[in-house]
């Protein structure tokens, strides 16, 4: 039984949270035991706010053991994993502490807030010898890997370029202080930069053109060209504020020697250049629990993670700091 703390307790904890309970009743091997939060008494009875809804406003935490403080938590409690969902600057320290104490560690998105940092967390996990997954959940996300499939076993040809969109309204505070969260580049643009790099490859050369809308957020609205020796074309572009009733939205378009793929809607429309179209039949559930569930049967079972090691999620910010240093000069392109 894989014994888990979950450290954070705003949106994505909650997030986390949910699948956790979910994965017990369905049998998993896993037991979420306690939860640690400096505000735990605050938020166990509030609400929190992202992108997504969770499954509840409000959440009954009587059956968990709950701290404002890590150190007790870790003082009290025999656990395997850490699951961390904090703010981003907070995300290596305590992962490269947590690993230190020998614990497994599932991460959130972005690995952290400097690419320096990401790979000192990779090589605090090599040392310990401790699994470290970074919640990069696109790559768990049915859509996506839909897309992912396409491209390994080639059933319409070879990709030729594509398009990735990631938009909403303004986020929380804490988000718009771009020295903390990095902006909307690094927390929001991530996503689509690491299906880029997931899908294709690492880069050679990314040119970014970005500005500031939100005083003090760093760059609020980005548009990220990414260059391969092999000529595909291929751009990403995210924004957060999208304000009105706009919402929040995902999509992509992938263009393929003998089709196409359109997401959006929440629904992957499949286009064969030489058969009629249809939608692609997926799962409804999100990446957070495929997520989630991976990285639990890999503790369990003793196995390699191999969707997303902490390699590859340190590679990503590897480009997305590529993508701020051509932003910050004027789109130049910049070699990786």
């Amino acid at each position: 039984m894989i014994k888990v703390g979950l450290i954070g307790f705003g949106f994505m904890g909650r997030m986390h949270f949910d699948n956790y309970v979910r994965l017990m009743k369905e049998g998993y091997p896993v037991e979420l035991k306690a939860i640690c939060d400096v505000q735990i008494e605050e938020l166990k009875n509030g609400t929190a706010i992202g992108n997504i809804a969770t499954n509840q406003e409000t959440y009954d935490l009587s059956p968990f053991n709950l701290y404002s403080a890590i150190e007790d938590m870790i003082a009290n409690e025999e656990l395997d994993m850490i699951d961390i969902t904090l703010p981003t600057g907070l995300h290596a320290q305590i992962t490269c502490s947590m690993l230190e104490k020998g614990y497994h560690v599932l991460c959130e998105k972005p690995i952290a807030r400097t690419a320096e940092q990401a790979w000192q967390m990779v090589e605090t996990a090599n040392q310990t010898g401790k699994k470290l997954m970074i919640g990069q959940c696109l790559r768990f996300w049915p859509a996506y890997e839909y897309a992912k499939a396409c491209i390994e076993d080639g059933r319409f040809g070879k990709p030729l370029g594509g398009s990735f969109f990631r938009g909403s309204g303004l986020p929380a505070p804490w988000f718009r202080d771009g020295s903390l969260s990095g902006g909307c580049l690094m927390d929001m643009h991530i996503h689509d930069t690491d299906m880029v790099h997931w899908l294709f490859g690492m880069p050679d050369k990314v040119s970014t053109m970005a500005r500031n809308v939100l005083p003090g957020s760093g760059y609020d609205i980005v548009s990220t060209h990414y260059v391969y020796d092999n000529g595909l074309v291929l751009n990403a572009q995210a924004d957060w504020t999208l304000q009105g009733d706009f919402g929040f939205e995902m999509s992509y378009r992938i263009n393929f020697e003998g089709g196409n793929l359109i997401f959006a809607g929440n629904q992957v429309k499949v286009n064969p250049n030489d058969a009629p179209g249809f939608i692609a039949e997926l799962s409804d559930d999100m990446g957070y629990y495929f997520e989630i569930r991976s990285f639990i049967e890999a503790l369990a079972n003793g196995t390699e993670l191999t969707v997303c090691t902490a390699e590859s999620a340190a590679r990503t910010l590897d480009i997305i700091e590529a993508e701020q240093k051509s932003a910050d000069n004027g789109g130049a392109f910049i070699t990786l």
